[in-house]
C-alpha cells in the first residue's frame, strides 16, 4: 500500500520553544483566523489561514488555556523521517521515548507526566485515539507530519473537542491544506541504522470549475538501535478539494498506512544495560536462536469527507464524516506453550507443551460524523459543535505453525468482540469588553461500551454506560502600548471526566473501575516586544479517582488498573525567547512540578504465600512524571537573503529523575539525562528548482547513553523479594542527512 508522506520534521526548536503558554489562534479582531508563531511573540502572523475543520476544537488566541501552536515551516524544518513524537520533543512539558531508540517505529510522548492514553489527538477535528485503550499509535500513521500544516498542542484540560482521551493534553494536527499552486517535491534522506526515507509530493493547485488535487507517497526504513526492531512503513495522502463559489468548499481525504515492525516492547534488562544495550530478549526459540519474524504488521486507512458553507461574514458551518478501517496482527515465537492454553486437550500429542508460531488479530471499524457552527462578530465568538461516533472491534488469535503438530490450518483459539458509542455536544463562547476577554465552554459526552470477552477470561461480558458534563470558564486581559508591547494575564478551570481503557474491565462484577475525574486550574502571564517574549503559566491538576497499575492482580486473575481517591499534579511553565542579534535567537523553556499520590497500596506477588503482600504508600510520586523538564535553543542564521539560507539550531533537553511506578523506590527509577542536538539547513533558489534543501541533523552529539521509559515489577520466592527493572535505552550519537527538491 501507498503510505504517508514524511515531512516529519522535528519542529525546530527555535519556533517550539519559544512556544508561549497561549501563542496562535484565530485572531478575534480580524475575523481572517490567521495564527501567530508558536512563540509568544503573537504580533507575527502566518500567511496561511486556520483551516475551518480545526476551528471549533483549537483554543483561539486570546482564550485562557496553556497552549503551543506550530506551523508548517517548523514542522518541515527537521523533517528527515523520525515519527511525529520526536518532532514534539522540545515543545514545553514534553518527554518522548521510542521503543527501537532511534525515533522510528513505536514511539511515544507525555505531556506533563499525562500518558499517551490521556492525550487527546485530532486529525481536521476527527478523532484518531483508539477508542477502547485510548492511545494513539503513530507508528499505523507513518510520515504524518509530512502531511501536515499545523499542529496546537493543549496542556491541561482544554477546550472541548471530538474523540476520546482529553484529560491532561491534547494534539490537534491539521493535514487537510493544499498547495496554492501546481507544483511538485521530492525528499529523500539517509542515515544512521540504515535509516532511510523518500517522499514524493505532488499538487495541481487550483483548476478551472474550482477543482484541485494532491498526492503525497512516502516510504520509511530503519534498522532500529535496539537488535531485531527495524521499521518498514509506507504511507499515501490523496486529498481533493472542489470550491463551487466563495462560500461553499468541499474536501475529501483518503490516508492509508501500513507498518511492519520488529517487536522491541519488552525493553532491556537493566543488569543488561551495561552490558549490551541494544539486548532484544523478545522471540527466542527452544534452540537458543532468535526467530526472525517476531514482528508487529497493521494496516489502517483514514477516509475524511468534508462540507464547509458560510452563511454570511458571521456564519460558518462545518459538517465531516470519518472512517477509519484498521487491520492487523503481532506475530511472535513462544516456546514451550501448553495444548491446554490453546484449547486443546493435553494428551492429544504425547507431550503437553510445544513450541507454536502465533498470531493476534485486530480487525475493526471506525466511523462517525462531527460539526460546528460558528458566529464571529465584533467581539463576540459562539461555537456550536459535536460529533458521534461508533467503533466496532474484533480480536482473535491464530496458530500457524507448531513444533508438535496438534492444530489445524490457522487455528483459532479465541475470538472477542467489543462496540463502543461516543456521542458529545458543545457550546463555546467568547466576549471581549474593552481589555477584558470571557470565555465560557460546555460539553456533554456520552459513553456506551460493550465488551464480550477478554483473550484470558473469553467469557466475561461487560456493559457501561457514562454520561460526563465538562464545564470549562476563564477570563483574559490585554494590554497593547504603543511600543508594541503586548501583555496579556488570564486564568482558567475546567473539568474533565474520562472513562477508563478496556484493561481495567477485566475485573470482576464488584470491582470494576470507576470514571476518573480532573479538576485543572490555569493561570499565567506573557508578554512580548519586538526582540523578546516571555511567559509563565502555573497549574494545578487534581485527579479524583485516578486510575493507576498498583500490581494487584484481581478476581479473575488479571493486573488492571486501580481508582486512587486523591492525586495532584502542580506546577509552573516558563518560557522566553529573545533576538541577540538579527542573526542570532535564544528561547528554550522550563518546567517545574511536584506529582503526588496522597496514599495507595503496592501489591506484590509472593509465590511463598496464597496472597499477594500488600505495602502501603504516601505522598508518593506520580510514575513517569519529572519535576524538571526543560529545553534551550541558539537559532543560527548567518545566511539569509532572497536565494541563500543558512541555518543553526543547537537544541538541549534535560529531563529530570521519574519512578518507573508509583511507590517513589529509588531502585525503580530513570535517572535524570540530557542530551545536545545540532541541525544544519542550507536552501538555495535555482533557475530550474524553485529551492533546494540540504539538512544534516546531528543528534545526541555528546553520546549520552541514557534511557527514558521503562517498567518494573517485583516478586518474593523463598523469602527474598526481587525487583526487576526493563529500561528502553536511546541510541548514542547518531545522524541523518538529508536532500529536498521544490519545483
Amino acid at each position: 500500500m501507498l503510505k504517508k508522506l514524511l515531512l516529519l520534521s522535528v519542529v525546530s526548536f527555535a519556533a517550539l520553544t519559544k512556544a508561549n503558554a497561549q501563542s496562535v489562534s484565530p485572531d478575534k479582531d480580524d475575523d481572517d483566523d490567521s495564527t501567530t508563531t508558536i512563540a509568544p511573540d503573537t504580533t507575527r502572523k502566518l500567511k496561511e489561514l486556520q483551516p475551518i475543520e480545526v476551528r471549533a476544537v483549537r483554543a483561539t488566541q486570546d482564550a485562557p488555556f496553556a497552549k503551543t501552536d506550530i506551523k508548517k515551516a517548523d514542522i518541515a524544518k527537521q523533517n528527515l523521517g523520525q515519527d511525529l513524537p520526536m518532532l514534539l520533543q522540545f515543545t514545553p512539558s514534553a518527554v518522548t521515548t521510542s521503543d527501537a531508540g532511534a525515533g522510528v517505529g513505536y514511539t511515544g510522548i507525555r505531556i506533563r507526566g499525562t500518558d499517551p492514553t490521556r492525550i487527546n489527538v485530532t486529525f481536521n477535528g476527527m478523532p484518531v485515539n483508539d477508542p477502547e485503550e485510548q492511545g494513539t499509535y503513530f507508528v499505523d500513521i507513518p510520515d504524518i507530519a509530512s502531511s501536515t500544516s499545523s499542529i496546537q498542542i493543549q496542556r491541561g484540560v482544554g477546550t472541548s473537542t471530538n474523540g476520546a482521551g482529553a484529560f491532561g493534553g491534547t494534539i490537534s494536527i491539521s493535514n487537510l491544506q493544499q498547495m496554492d499552486t501546481a507544483g511538485i517535491m521530492y525528499s529523500s534522506s539517509f542515515g544512521s541504522f540504515n535509516t532511510f526515507k523518500n517522499t514524493f509530493v505532488a499538487g495541481t493547485g487550483m483548476l478551472k470549475g474550482g477543482f484541485q488535487f494532491d498526492v503525497r507517497l512516502s516510504k520509511i526504513s530503519s534498522d532500529g538501535y535496539i537488535q531485531r526492531s527495524a521499521s518498514d512503513l509506507k504511507s499515501m495522502q490523496f486529498t481533493a478539494g472542489w470550491t463551487p463559489n466563495a462560500k461553499t468548499s468541499f474536501h475529501f481525504l483518503f490516508m492509508p498506512g501500513t507498518e511492519k515492525t520488529g517487536q522491541a516492547w519488552n525493553g532491556v534488562p537493566q543488569d543488561s544495560l551495561k552490558t549490551n544495550r541494544t539486548y532484544n530478549e523478545l522471540g527466542p526459540r527452544s534452540d537458543g536462536s532468535f526467530y526472525n519474524n517476531q514482528t508487529d504488521n497493521y494496516l489502517q486507512n483514514y477516509y475524511q469527507l468534508f462540507a464547509d458553507h458560510q452563511f454570511s461574514s458571521s456564519l460558518t458551518a462545518h459538517a465531516g464524516l470519518f472512517l477509519t478501517r484498521g487491520k492487523g496482527y503481532y506475530e511472535e515465537y513462544k516456546a514451550g506453550e501448553y495444548y491446554a492454553d490453546y484449547g486443546r486437550p493435553a494428551m492429544l500429542r504425547d507431550t503437553m507443551q510445544t513450541d507454536l508460531i502465533r498470531r493476534l488479530w485486530l480487525d475493526n471499524y471506525y466511523y462517525g460524523g462531527v460539526f460546528s457552527l460558528q458566529y464571529v462578530k465584533n467581539k463576540t465568538q459562539l461555537a456550536l459543535g459535536g460529533g458521534w461516533s461508533q467503533f466496532d472491534n474484533l480480536a482473535y488469535g491464530t496458530v500457524i505453525w507448531a513444533a508438535n503438530g496438534g492444530f489445524s490450518d490457522n487455528y483459532k483459539w479465541y475470538q472477542t468482540d467489543a462496540q463502543k458509542n461516543d456521542l458529545n455536544i458543545y457550546a463555546k463562547a467568547q466576549h471581549t469588553i474593552g481589555k477584558l476577554t470571557l470565555f465560557g465552554d460546555m460539553q456533554y459526552r456520552n459513553v456506551a461500551y460493550f465488551m464480550n470477552g477478554f483473550r484470558k477470561n473469553p467469557d466475561l461480558r461487560r456493559s457501561v454506560n457514562y454520561d460526563f458534563y465538562n464545564p470549562k470558564a476563564g477570563i483574559s486581559y490585554l494590554i497593547k502600548n504603543e511600543y508594541s508591547v503586548r501583555m496579556r494575564a488570564y486564568a482558567s478551570g475546567a473539568i474533565g471526566n474520562r472513562e477508563p481503557g478496556r484493561s481495567a474491565f477485566e475485573a470482576d462484577a464488584q470491582h470494576l473501575p470507576k470514571p476518573e475525574r480532573l479538576y485543572d486550574g490555569e493561570a499565567g502571564y506573557e508578554v512580548s516586544g519586538q526582540k523578546y517574549s516571555a511567559a509563565a503559566n502555573l497549574y494545578y491538576m487534581n485527579y479524583k479517582d485516578q486510575l493507576i497499575l498498583t500490581g494487584q492482580i484481581n478476581d479473575v486473575g488479571a493486573y488492571t488498573p486501580t481508582n486512587v481517591a486523591e492525586s495532584y499534579r502542580a506546577g509552573i511553565e516558563l518560557m522566553a525567547g529573545y533576538d541577540v542579534t538579527n542573526w542570532l535567537r535564544l528561547h528554550g523553556n522550563l518546567t517545574l512540578s511536584r506529582n503526588k499520590i496522597s496514599k495507595f497500596t503496592e501489591y506484590v506477588d509472593n509465590y511463598d504465600s496464597t496472597a499477594q503482600s500488600a505495602v502501603q504508600h504516601s505522598n508518593t510520586d506520580i510514575a513517569f512524571s519529572p519535576n524538571v523538564v526543560g529545553a534551550i535553543t541558539a537559532s543560527f542564521s548567518p545566511i539569509h537573503n532572497n536565494k541563500h539560507n543558512l541555518g543553526i539550531d543547537i537544541t538541549g533537553k534535560y529531563v529530570g529523575k521519574q519512578y518507573l511506578d508509583n511507590s517513589s523506590n529509588e531502585y525503580r527509577r530513570i535517572d535524570d539525562y540530557n542530551y545536545f542536538n545540532v541541525l544544519i539547513r542550507y536552501s538555495v533558489k535555482t533557475r530550474f528548482c524553485k529551492e533546494i534543501t540540504a539538512s544534516l541533523a546531528l543528534n545526541n552529539i555528546f553520546g549520552n547513553l541514557y534511557v527514558n521509559n521503562g517498567y518494573t515489577f517485583s516478586y518474593i520466592y523463598g523469602g527474598t523479594s526481587t525487583t526487576q527493572n526493563y529500561y528502553y535505552p536511546q541510541a548514542g550519537f547518531n545522524v541523518l542527512g538529508g536532500l529536498t527538491f521544490k519545483f
